[in-house]
């Protein structure tokens, strides 16, 4: 089943076209990479899908309802989650503080406590700084509650942009693995991410974005040992 389905997407900044005509579709329960170099349009895409920006023309699809039209808070509203590149959490806020705000579209309180706890017992780290102003934390630790902030609204669909980025190799690799236990536990994910060697490591399939354009699509297994995208994005 098709989750999210993107056809003939085309994305400008004033008169550049940044993403020309670009379709991707994601299935339901799939870990799915968009890779790219710097400038390849990849955030640019991923703040499409979440509502951020705007498209001139083409669709985007979720759950075969087109949400091209409808704002972020209503996308979110139907369960597309989104973590954005520079994780952007609330830094005068503390960690719980954070964690509620992601909750802002659920109405039960209890289901509230229940999804913060669910967070904490995923990040252990953030249950002992639930207290502390995020502003003071880690990159790390504020990528962890990036993510968490991103869960507690359950989404059906999390997108992500750029996660290595910034972090420290430790952390990358726990980000990375991270991410693999959610798309194991139900959720689809759409990532983009420019470390591309570790990203195929753990998707199902990928996309490589080449100036706007989708120039590849294949299994993660066959993108990765394929002679251009290893010269290119690999660093073989």
């Amino acid at each position: 089943m098709i989750l999210l389905n993107l056809i003939d997407v085309e994305i400008f900044y004033g008169q550049m076209e940044v993403i020309k005509k670009v379709s991707i579709n994601v299935n339901k329960g799939e870990l799915v990479s968009v890779i790219g170099a710097n400038g390849a349009g990849k955030t640019t895409l991923i703040k499409a899908i979440m509502g951020l920006k705007d498209i001139k023309s083409g669709k985007i699809m979720f759950e075969g309802k087109d949400i091209t039209k409808i704002s972020a808070w209503e996308r979110a509203g139907l369960g597309i989650g989104y973590i954005p590149e520079g994780r952007r959490v609330f830094g005068n806020l503390t960690v719980e503080e954070n964690l509620k705000m992601g909750c802002y579209k659920v109405k039960d309180k209890n289901a509230v406590i229940r999804n913060i706890e669910k967070t904490y017992e995923l990040f252990p780290r953030l249950a002992e700084r639930k207290n502390q102003l995020a502003k003071t934390m880690s990159g790390g630790e504020q990528q962890m509650l990036a993510i968490g902030r991103a869960l507690v609204l359950e989404p059906r669909l999390l997108l992500i942009d750029e996660i290595s980025m910034g972090l420290m190799p430790i952390m990358v690799n726990t980000c990375f693995k991270i991410i693999k236990e959610l798309n194991e536990s139900g959720i689809t994910i759409l990532i983009v991410e420019q470390n591309a060697n570790k990203v195929l490591k753990i998707a199902n399939r990928g996309y490589v974005l080449d100036s706007g354009n989708v120039v590849l699509e294949d299994t993660a297994i066959n993108l990765r040992e394929n002679d251009v995208v290893q010269k290119a994005y690999l660093g073989s």
